[in-house]
């Protein structure tokens, strides 16, 4: 018998859930989520955990509560420890006691855990404090779907000073607003409605019970919404802090590898950024072709590292082997500046450094270092081109190539997340390709491609992909080409 993890995901924004819950949905073997989780979260799941899709939309539902209560305990029973992701809290409208009480009646052990309610963070990332002094020392937060049939106390809830906060209320606008109004609300208080907040389609409208309808129609606001009534919405504009970040509103891909992406993924949601992690490549550790090399590594006299990856797997290697690297005598010899940065993070600096990211540079700044009958060492991966192999060796040098990783095909579990990407960015030749056997490439043509170099953008040039190419090409020259591109969509 398994269990099951109810676990609230936040508002979208796969940053707002808690420690706890990631760590849970990390060891879940199933999951179930809905519409109204952010696609990002299933990134936080292992390789071979079955995921299952049962969005609730209006008018239309995947599953019914009956049938996802049937799932939860049929996984259940077959062993699988289950994480049903819930948008905001699961049991803040999210049906999770519905769900809690089938598992204790099929005698299934259930752990609940809290989550981040869309009722404080939507407004929170749309400038709107849910309380505060002198305006609001309360608030009441209402499920607006079934407004307009549910026992609410509309009496009560005019007459209140707070902020009120219908969630998932949007179909319901002109019964909670007619509802508030006849019950004695002031028609011109101060009214708010924020679509798919925490998220780069965030939008919202603000106005007053009197003329939020209108507004709301006029923006083409679609569900899910947030409607917020009370004297809080004035400050929405002075303390809109999300909406002003220079990045707000791009949805950026990133195709890296999930230890790749990170930084670049921070710094892009610093900005203001949406990012959808599509982790098209991921690398499989091959350093045990090193075994016949590493008894004569003090023979060699450079040494040749072309990526990031080639250090790490390089000095894992050496120090899981427990190989003193002070019997190394080579010189080191690195492609780009992140190379360059991650071996001297090793302790170890590079004698030369090509500034472009192109072999041909590599190439170009060792020449002139390069003895006939010196030794070469170019550990990197499988999928490398032989082009530095060949010219070093036409010097007159033996060179040994070794493949120490292979570039591989990522688990891409939320391919569903691509609908809403702005610009899709692209690192590697390996990235395009693998990317186009998962997403169709007409939907790819669709959106900004941004190569980080001339060899990547030759790669999208080849499959007839319309794409901009870095001046720099480095992470950081990734975000300034995205800054200057989002600046002049905007």
């Amino acid at each position: 018998m398994g269990k099951v993890y109810l676990i609230g995901a936040g508002p979208g924004d796969e940053e707002l859930i808690t420690l706890k819950g990631k760590r849970k949905l990390e060891e879940c073997t199933a999951v179930l989520y809905d519409r109204l989780v952010g696609s990002n979260i299933l990134n936080f799941l292992n390789k071979g955990c079955e995921v299952y899709y049962c969005g609730k939309e209006p008018g239309c539902h995947y599953k019914t509560q009956d049938e996802i209560n049937n799932m939860l305990v049929k996984l259940a029973k077959e062993g699988h420890i289950v994480g049903r992701i819930k948008g905001g809290d699961p049991y803040v409208f999210g049906r999770g006691g519905e769900e809690a009480l089938e598992l204790i009646k099929e005698g299934i052990e259930f752990q609940v855990i809290p989550g981040v309610t869309s009722a404080i963070s939507v407004l929170g990332y749309g400038g709107i404090p849910i309380t505060q002094r002198g305006m609001s020392q309360s608030f009441h937060v209402i499920t607006g779907m079934s407004a307009n049939t549910l026992k609410i106390n509309w009496s009560s809830l005019a007459k209140e000073n707070g902020t009120l906060v219908f969630l998932m209320g949007l179909e319901n606008l002109n019964n909670i607003v007619h509802n508030l109004v006849q019950n004695g609300k002031a028609a011109q208080t101060p009214t708010a409605v924020i679509m798919r907040g925490t998220s780069s389609k965030q939008k919202k409208v603000v106005g007053t019970l009197e003329d939020i309808y209108e507004k709301i129609v006029e923006a083409g606001l679609k569900s899910p919404c947030i409607i917020v009534v009370g004297e809080v919405v004035k400050l929405n504009d002075e303390l809109n802090w999300y909406e002003k970040l220079p990045l707000f509103g791009a949805n950026i891909c990133v195709t890296r590898s999930k230890e790749q992406a990170t930084k670049i993924k921070n710094k892009l949601k610093d900005l203001g950024a949406e990012v959808t992690e599509l982790n098209s490549i991921e690398f499989k550790d091959m350093t045990y072709n090193l075994g016949e090399y590493k008894n004569k590594l003090n023979v060699y006299d450079h040494i040749v590292l072309t990526s990031v990856n080639a250090v790490n797997y390089f000095f894992d290697y050496l120090r899981n082997i427990e190989y003193d690297i002070r019997n190394i005598k080579a010189s080191f010899s690195v492609l780009g500046k992140a190379t360059s940065k991650a071996l001297k993070e090793r302790g170890v600096f590079p004698d030369r450094i090509a500034k472009e990211f192109l072999s041909e540079g590599l190439f170009k700044v060792m020449e002139n270092d390069l003895k006939p009958n010196e030794k070469v060492l170019i550990p990197g991966s499988m999928q490398a081109k032989d082009y530095l192999t060949q010219e070093i060796s036409k010097l007159g040098l033996q060179v040994d190539k070794v493949a120490i990783y292979e570039t591989v095909q990522g688990d891409m579990k939320n391919i569903k997340a691509f609908e809403d990407v702005d610009i899709v960015l692209f690192t590697s030749p390996t990235t395009v390709n693998n990317l186009i056997n998962i997403i169709d490439i007409n939907e790819i043509r669709e959106k900004i491609c941004i190569a980080i170099g001339p060899v990547t953008y030759e790669a999208l040039k080849e499959k007839e992909i319309d794409a901009l190419v870095c001046e720099e090409h480095s992470q950081d020259g990734l975000i300034n080409k995205i800054t200057e591109v989002w600046r002049k969509m905007k």
